[in-house]
Parts: C-alpha cells; structure tokens; sequence
C-alpha cells in the first residue's frame, strides 16, 4: 500500500461556482464519496480549506519572509482541499481521483506520499521523527 494525496484545484470560476452550490446539496454530494472512500477502507484523511480571501501569505523569495493578505498573486489555480488515501497503487488512486464529485473547470492533482521508510534509517531526523510517530500513535 501506498499513500497518495489528491490535491483539488479549482479556478476563480469553478470556485465561485462551488459557493453558488447550497451547502446541504454539497455535504451530501460530498459526504456520499467520503463514505465510499470509508466502506473501501482508503480513507487516511480528508480537508477543504477556507475561502482563498481569508488567507496571508508567507514569500521567501527576499532576505526575510514578507507576510502579505492572500491569496498569492495569480489565482488561476487555488488548493481548495485534499484528500489523503491508503491505496495500492497510483492507478487506483487516479481511479478515486476520477470519482470524486467536481465542479466543471476543477483539477485533481494525484501525488504519492513517501513513507518514512524510504528514508535513511539512520539519520538522527528521521530516527527522533519515527520516534514522535510511535508516541503519537502515527506508525
């Protein structure tokens, strides 16, 4: 098994589409894929974020992070929310990727998620992170 998070993009158009929606049509709509994601036992985790306007954002590209009201610059393409999933391969997870409800204009960005495995075990990082994983219940 393999984790895979399906990143979900949507243009300025589709997400004022998405607000247009009403919102008990949408939790079901949503709910409805979640549970399937649930019964198939792929269901790691799952969020959508808060409207783009009420964001900051944090540039590095000078010689101290400048904080500025969101969204960044061009907003063709906003992260609206993810899901995380548990599946067997990328195949699969593009199959989920394809069933998930949309609106019309959307992207779904399908990204493995390294294990912590497929570090170096012997690194001092990676050994005091496995070991907050354990604490926490994580592994």
């Amino acid at each position: 098994m393999a984790k895979y998070m399906l990143i979900m993009r949507g243009t300025d158009e589709s997400m004022a589409t998405m607000m247009d929606t009403p919102f008990e049509e949408m939790l079901e709509t949503v709910g409805r894929f979640n549970e399937e994601l649930i019964r198939a036992g792929v269901l790691v985790a799952a969020e959508g974020l808060e409207d783009p306007a009420q964001t900051v954002v944090v540039d590095y590209s000078g010689e101290s992070p400048v904080v500025t009201d969101g969204p960044y610059g061009e907003t063709k393409e906003l992260f609206g929310g993810f899901y995380l999933l548990d599946v067997a391969s990328k195949e699969e997870a593009v199959e989920w990727a394809r069933r998930m409800p949309a609106i019309s204009g959307s992207k779904c960005e399908v990204r493995r998620v390294p294990g912590i495995d497929e570090f170096p075990q012997d690194n001092e990082w990676i050994v005091r992170e496995r070991a907050w994983r354990e604490r926490t219940g994580q592994l």
